[in-house]
């Protein structure tokens, strides 16, 4: 630690920390428009200008220097930094005034107003008029993607976006083209940006000159109520915040959280608020002579009663969707073991990951924040990049720092990484275990759903925690075996047991023609149902389980209900309800507290306080929320020991539209346009 004196107040710093990291946590503000956390330093904006005493006659960059730098007073006394002198005053009024020569007067217009860096500090420490007289600057605006607007006529040149792609997001989409005042920021060739992270650009440009395109004139921060919620487009729990307006949500954004997300989402978390009100179902459907017809609830219930009347409990099932909410699954899971069936599974994908093998055999043990401090890394059938791309920025990160092998097998890909590839299937792995030898030090093992929602998948789970053992990345201390999940409700209907019981079957089973006369589908939207079987589904769009269901009853998305989800990692959280449903939708819990009612199996709950205090009494992990347990190491072993037989196919990412993966996408016009862009880039790429 060294110490400081700013503005008058010692403070000990680490000697890392640059001026203007002291002086924060010295209390003082420092403003500032291109330093970011996160990013490497640029020192271009100068906004952050201090007084060192002892130093050179003028102001410093604070972002620049570091403390080690500062030289102490000739007897030894600690170095003295001034944020406030009237020499910093003048200065940052300085610079504020240069900065403010070309920016056009947009604020009326800009969609940054009222959350602009520019706005806020022009008043904090501008001044209230310019010398300046001379004609601004117009900049013609570029075409960088469907996401992305560009106006950079009011771009002041900080660089965090061109930082950002290069160095998180690993694309390197944009860059400065010119000197001087003719540079501007740009794709070059004016093409769409490519990577799924490219959204959080608007976010870190701090003014009007990056904005959201769907946004777009649409609402003003202070118009917007916030909520705090968790993303479920993909397994990582990203935090956001949803801001909506009456019972539209108009836009989502981050929130910062350490251990998950840091503070960036992926572009379909970010921008698949559009989808939430397209295509919804918003009032109970029936089938009759073929055709879907609108009904009351009760005549939904009582069609489904009577075929419940009429069916034998064997020939009941039910399949949980990606986007389930623990609280739903557990009220599906206690109706169904009332009705007097064991066929019930939330593996909808048909992993073949279950809770009998240990937990630590289906969650990233190390945690996502534990990815930095692993010294080599195995990924074993997974694309993390379209799996889980926050995930995966967490993997460049560490990459980035230096020292870290990456071993791929699977399919070929671009991570933003560089790696070494070992083979496409089960084979190289299995010469993975023969030849592997623990190199000490931190090794983790990640394996994806492309090597498990397969027949093998079993078999290839031993086998990756053989390599995980060989490896020596289960040691004391140290669970460097992972999975990586794609769907958000996966992980915790594991922890739940929604799983088949004894004699039950699992979505293979179910989906056998003749197999089930009755099968209530919880938001699956992934799998294809046979004819002959009754299907009661419960969701939120018109996708394929609402084209094949005999009886719809209109359920509520992730941002209108209060729902519990845990995460790959296996820390559970809870997202808010931010809008209410649409229409005559229900809550997805209350839904089968109704039906229970009418089934003559009453669901011992009333409301949302008493279905989580029984889910807590049947699974009291479930109220540890936004910890990370640890898990028994034991089940690594244990799992590693079952063994089993391989096919040679080789491993196969589940998702091969990133923008398409769940029906709140498939309804989303923004979504759809990025989708059909990808896939125009994969094609010229495969010619």
């Amino acid at each position: 630690m060294t110490k400081i004196v700013i503005d008058g107040i010692e403070v000990d710093v680490p000697a890392d920390y640059t001026v203007l990291q002291a002086c924060e946590a010295a209390g003082a503000e420092i403003p500032r428009f291109c330093f970011h956390e996160r990013l490497s330093i640029a020192g271009n904006c100068r906004m952050c200008l201090v007084e060192v005493k002892g130093g050179p006659p003028k102001p410093q960059a604070s972002c620049a220097i570091g403390v080690r730098d500062l030289r102490p007073g000739p007897n030894g006394e600690p170095p003295v930094v001034m944020t406030k002198s009237p020499m910093v005053k003048k200065a940052r009024e300085g610079v504020m005034e240069f900065l403010l020569i070309n920016h056009p007067l947009d604020c009326p217009i800009c969609d940054q107003g009222g959350e602009c860096d520019l706005q806020d500090q022009a008043m904090a420490f501008g001044t209230d008029s310019s010398r300046f007289a001379e004609n601004k600057r117009a900049v013609e605006d570029k075409y960088i993607g469907p996401l992305v607007k560009t106006t950079m006529t009011r771009c002041i040149q900080c660089t965090r976006c061109v930082r950002f792609t290069t160095e998180v997001a690993g694309a390197s989409d944009l860059g400065a083209i010119g000197r001087g005042e003719d540079m501007e920021i740009t794709t070059y060739l004016e093409r769409a940006m490519t990577s799924e992270l490219q959204g959080n650009v608007v976010d870190l440009c701090p003014v009007g000159a990056l904005t959201s395109k769907p946004y777009q004139n649409k609402a003003r921060p202070w118009e917007l109520s916030k909520t705090e919620s968790i993303d479920v487009m993909d397994a990582v729990g990203s935090a956001i915040r949803v801001d909506s307006r009456g019972k539209e949500v108009m836009r989502i954004l981050p929130r910062l959280n350490e251990a998950v997300n840091e503070e960036w989402i992926s572009d379909k978390t970010r921008h698949v608020a559009d989808g939430l009100k397209t295509q919804r179902l918003d009032r109970p459907y029936l089938r009759e002579h073929g055709r879907l017809r609108p009904a009351s609830w009760s005549e939904a219930f009582a069609a489904i009663a009577a075929k419940v009347k009429a069916t034998a409990p064997e020939k009941i099932g039910a399949i949980a969707g990606d986007l389930a909410a623990v609280e739903e699954m557990f009220a599906l899971k206690s109706l169904i073991a009332a009705l007097g069936s064991a066929n019930l599974d939330s593996r909808q994908d048909g992993t073949r990951l279950h809770p009998r093998f240990g937990r630590a055999s289906y969650v990233l043990n190390a945690g996502i924040a534990g990815i930095e401090e692993a010294t080599s890394l195995l990924i074993v059938g997974a694309n993390p990049r379209r799996e889980a791309p926050i995930l995966n920025a967490r993997i460049r990160k560490r990459w980035l720092r230096g020292d870290f092998k990456i071993d791929l097998i699977g399919e070929k890909a671009d991570l933003t990484y560089s790696y070494d590839y070992l083979g496409a299937g089960p084979e190289t792995l299995a010469e993975v275990v023969k030849s592997a030898a623990a190199a000490g030090g931190k090794p983790m093992v990640l394996v994806g759903q492309g090597a498990l929602a397969r027949a093998d998948g079993e078999a290839v789970l031993s086998l990756a925690a053989k390599a995980a053992q060989a490896l020596g990345a289960v040691t004391e201390g140290w669970n460097g075996f992972g999975v990586i999940h794609t769907a958000a409700a996966r992980v915790g209907g594991l922890d739940l047991g929604f799983v088949p019981g004894e004699g039950g079957l699992d979505v293979a089973g179910m989906l056998q023609p003749g197999a089930l006369d009755l099968l209530f589908l919880l938001g699956a939207d992934e799998i294809d149902v046979p004819e002959g079987a009754f299907v009661v589904y419960q969701g939120t769009h018109g996708d394929k389980g609402a084209h094949r269901a005999d009886v719809i009853l209109p359920g509520a998305a992730y941002t209108e209900k209060s729902g519990t989800y845990v995460n790959t990692e296996g820390r559970v959280q809870i997202g808010e309800r931010a809008t209410f449903p649409p229409g005559d939708a229900r809550e997805d819990w209350a839904i089968l507290r109704a039906l229970s009612g009418h089934l003559g199996k009453t669901l011992p709950f009333d409301s949302l306080s008493g279905l989580r205090k029984a889910l807590y009494e049947a699974h009291p992990q479930f109220a540890a929320i936004d910890g990370l347990p640890a898990n028994d190491a034991a089940a690594i072993g244990s799992l590693a020991g079952r063994g089993g037989k391989t096919d040679k196919a080789g491993f196969v990412s589940p998702i091969g539209d990133f923008y398409q993966t769940n029906p709140i996408a498939r309804a989303s016009a923004v979504m759809a346009e990025c989708s059909a862009l990808a896939s125009g880039r994969h094609q010229q790429a495969a010619e």
